[in-house]
């Protein structure tokens, strides 16, 4: 495929694939019809030719090139795959899209200092596990770091001090920036205000410019209840903003999305340790009947 990409990145011999498409024509032919000389229109046929674009035959005292049409639908096959991946329903480039816009329209209204106070969000989730669980994964920093950042991005740092006035840091990088060469995709600093294990838990959360300054206040209240019906738990988080800026504008844009983002993947994290949890009990967990029939069968032997 590169060898491909590579001989049909040169306008000339895209020219040459293009009369070649029309029909089959001699080398002297496409020269003139290029306006090339012939033995540079002949270079360029053979680099076709060893991308298996072209084929040839000699016909007398000519030879006559043709264009391979595999060789192009395969290409075509390629890039409508690169093409509907990147399209497809729910994907990152819509979601790029989506925050794009959003960016935009927020950028417009960020026209002096305050702008965006009392903005508010809401997010609900049904989640599995009953509240105590939940409540470890909202609290403790090894759980915590596996789903409070928005998609393709991984936590590198992380304090969370779960009691009044405790501390916060939180930030994060690409999450396939291993070796953490790039710049630091975000970072906040807050404050713990209200802890009710297992109940509510209420924070104060600051996105940092990259001047050091604070973007905005978060005001985040997460509130927690046993479902109606199961083991679950139904989680509210209410998401305001205050002592916004103007260079905040790109941080509000992406609140919906990102912060939506982590709580999906809180949700997708219970369900996985619960169905884990599961399988563990149905295929490792022995009864007690099993054991008498272990020592049956050995005082038999």
């Amino acid at each position: 495929m590169d060898a491909l990409l590579i001989a049909l990145a040169d306008p000339a011999r895209w020219r040459l694939v293009s009369l070649l498409a029309e029909r089959p024509r001699s080398v002297g032919v496409l020269a003139q019809l290029a306006g090339a000389r012939q033995p540079q229109t002949t270079k360029h046929l053979q680099t076709l030719e060893r991308a298996d674009v072209v084929i040839s035959r000699r016909t007398g005292q000519r030879r006559i090139y043709a264009l391979r049409s595999a060789a192009l639908r395969e290409l075509a096959a390629t890039l409508n795959g690169l093409a509907d991946t990147a399209d497809r329903s729910g994907g990152p480039g819509e979601t790029y899209e989506r925050y794009g816009r959003g960016l935009d329209a927020e950028r417009l209204a960020a026209e002096e200092s305050g702008w965006a106070d009392g903005r508010s969000f809401g997010f609900r989730r049904s989640l599995t596990g009953r509240p105590e669980r939940v409540w470890r994964h909202l609290t403790e920093t090894s759980l915590l770091a596996r789903w409070w950042t928005p998609d393709d991005l991984r936590v590198s740092e992380l304090v969370f001090e779960a009691v009044p006035g405790g501390r916060i840091v939180q930030e994060y990088r690409d999450a396939e920036d291993t070796d953490g060469s790039e710049p630091v995709a975000g970072r906040a600093e807050g404050t713990v205000d209200d802890v009710r294990p297992g109940e509510r838990l209420a924070c104060r959360l600051s996105p940092l410019l990259p001047d050091g300054g604070t973007a905005f206040t978060a005001h985040v209240d997460f509130g927690l209840r046993p479902a109606g019906t199961g083991n679950g738990t139904d989680l509210e988080v209410r998401y305001r903003v205050t002592d916004s800026t103007v260079d905040s504008a790109d941080f509000v844009a992406g609140i919906e999305i990102g912060f939506g983002q982590s709580l999906d993947k809180l949700a997708s994290v219970l369900a996985a340790e619960a169905h884990d949890s599961d399988t563990r009990t149905d295929t490792d967990v022995r009864t007690d009947s099993d054991v008498r029939n272990d020592n049956d069968t050995r005082s038999t032997k």
